[in-house]
């Protein structure tokens, strides 16, 4: 497949074209991940290179809004989600540093003072300062509202207790994005906590009160580490937003970043795709190239109709958004669907491949590690078909009467 054909799609402009084809020029001459070294120190050097690299290049602008330096007027969900396409296909690890700066720097640019948007916008848009979105705990992942890490104001200040895990760019940012209760959790008559007394904080890395406690290693390695706070104290001023305002905060957050886990998803299965019709016709086998095999063929055309199918829901979710419409439903739907065909298609170009695809550092073996996680962080599958069902309920209630 021509890599991000889509392009000619009328959900694109000019400038979204003129971005993809700089972001492949720009990936091509890095030369990718092959041979890359997965040790942890490697792994944290490498990302802290590629952040900086992207930021001279010009791409982390594009996280952020012009009037905080960036690159357009506003997030362009097209425009990262492109970026994000074209990374992936190329080296997973840029892929990441792009995107959790856009991640961990969201809060800020959505609900930050203008103090703490000229403090903090300039570094992670050149960048030279490391972004981090701090949410998850080890009992609050899926299930946000259950976050027990607490912020107890503490004359003009807050101290913060508690602890944040699965953090991306754990032991690397120059800041976090900190969620954290500042009232009591309230409860539900079914037992589930409510999102309200949740509020947003910007702690820097080297905040008293604040250590790495763990460094996370996972299968698609990246910087991943467990936070603990022990009266860290916060200047009210770090505050995002109104006190106890913090859930809807992540939430808009999310809306934007997540239909990009999509596009994220499209690059590793395209590139998927892309080894497994070059092997499939070199591939000699039983007298014949792989790719004559009609088993073959008819695997080829369910991965090619899979990215396809994912491919217009996801970039119709980011031109929903950039169009200024709500696009929970959409950037759930597109989310699930992309990343679960990714694996689909992934693990049937790991199949053509045999023996060779599970070979430690084959493209094909990397690429199922790295697409694996996807269907799990910013929302896992089970959660986004939550949030499809319950939208389509809120808007059809008559559904539920007999």
């Amino acid at each position: 497949m021509e890599p991000l054909a889509h392009l000619d799609s009328p959900l694109f402009a000019a400038a979204h074209r003129d971005l993809a084809a700089r972001a492949r020029v720009w990936a091509e001459a890095r030369g990718g991940a092959a041979g890359r070294c997965e040790d942890r120190d490697a792994v944290d050097a490498q990302c802290r290179n590629l952040v900086q690299d992207l930021g001279r290049a010009g791409f982390l602008r594009y996280c952020i809004r012009e009037a905080d330096g960036g690159a357009l007027p506003d997030f362009d969900v097209r425009s990262l989600a492109l970026m994000r396409e074209t990374l992936a296909w190329h080296d997973p690890l840029a892929d990441f540093a792009f995107a959790m700066q856009g991640l961990g720097s969201a809060p800020i640019s959505l609900a930050g003072s203008p103090e703490l948007k000229s403090r903090y916008l300039p570094g992670v848009a050149a960048g030279t300062t490391i972004a981090a979105f701090a949410l998850s705990e080890p009992q609050a992942g899926s299930d946000v509202a259950a976050m027990e890490c607490f912020a107890r104001p503490a004359g003009a200040d807050y101290l913060l207790d508690g602890c944040k895990t699965w953090i991306s760019n754990g032991g690397i940012a120059d800041f976090y994005c900190v969620f954290a209760r500042t009232a009591a959790a309230q409860m539900r008559s079914d037992g589930s906590t409510l999102a309200q007394g949740i509020s947003a904080f910007v702690v820097d890395a080297d905040a008293p009160g604040l250590r790495i406690e763990a460094r996370i290693d996972s299968m698609a390695p990246h910087p991943l580490a467990l936070l603990r706070f022990n009266g860290c104290r916060i200047a009210a001023r770090q505050r995002l937003g109104p006190e106890g305002e913090g859930f809807k905060l992540a939430l808009r957050t999310l809306d934007i970043f997540r239909t990009s886990v999509a596009a994220a998803a499209l690059g590793f299965g395209r590139r998927a795709l892309d080894e497994a019709l070059r092997h499939t016709q070199a591939r000699r086998l039983f007298g014949q190239a792989l790719a004559d095999f009609q088993l073959t063929q008819g695997a080829l055309a369910d991965m090619a109709t899979d990215l396809q199918a994912a491919t217009l829901l996801t970039y119709h979710a980011a031109w929903r958004r950039d169009a200024g419409h709500n696009v929970t439903l959409e950037a759930a739907m597109a989310k699930m669907t992309a990343t679960e065909s990714a694996q689909r298609v992934v693990d049937r170009a790991l199949q053509m491949f045999g023996g060779r695809g599970v070979e430690r550092g084959h493209i094909i073996e990397r690429l199922y590690r790295d697409v694996r996680v996807l269907r799990i962080y910013e929302g896992a599958t089970e959660v986004q078909k939550l949030i499809i069902a319950r939208a389509l309920l809120k808007s059809h209630p008559e559904a539920r009467s007999p």
